[in-house]
């Protein structure tokens, strides 16, 4: 029995100590009075070495959206963030709604080529 404590409690601090590449803020509303709106965002690299991120915009189905994002690819240090701004146009529409994903990229020299996704919902309503 005290071995079996002994090995979730060992499982519970591994699970305790993960970390996750992720982005904030996951989630937003805006309402703009032109005819683009805009949302700034922050990546954030959890890991112990640098990461390349690239930060894209998606429509509900996962489509690429045209956007302008500033900057688009970037280097994250260790436990470092970045400001990445994102503008996209109404186009017709009243009303947006957005993916805001950051995508991370893997090095060649590396032997796992894992690419994560972390994408943060968005709606934006234009002001009549």
């Amino acid at each position: 029995m005290r071995i079996l404590l002994l090995i979730a409690a060992g499982f519970s601090a591994a699970l305790t100590h993960a970390s996750a590449q992720s982005m904030t803020p996951m989630r937003g509303e805006v309402t703009s009075f032109g005819g683009a709106f805009a949302v700034r965002v922050r990546p954030y690299n959890p890991y112990n070495h640098r990461i390349r991120v690239a930060v894209r915009v998606y429509d509900a189905d996962f489509m690429p959206v045209a956007a302008r994002v500033s900057p688009p690819e970037m280097m994250l240090g260790s436990r470092d963030s970045r400001p990445v701004l994102v503008e996209v146009e109404f186009g017709s529409t009243k009303e947006k709604r957005v993916r805001i994903c950051t995508e991370s990229t893997p090095f060649p020299s590396h032997q796992t080529k894992i690419r994560a996704q972390i994408c943060g919902r968005f709606i934006a309503r234009r002001a009549d």
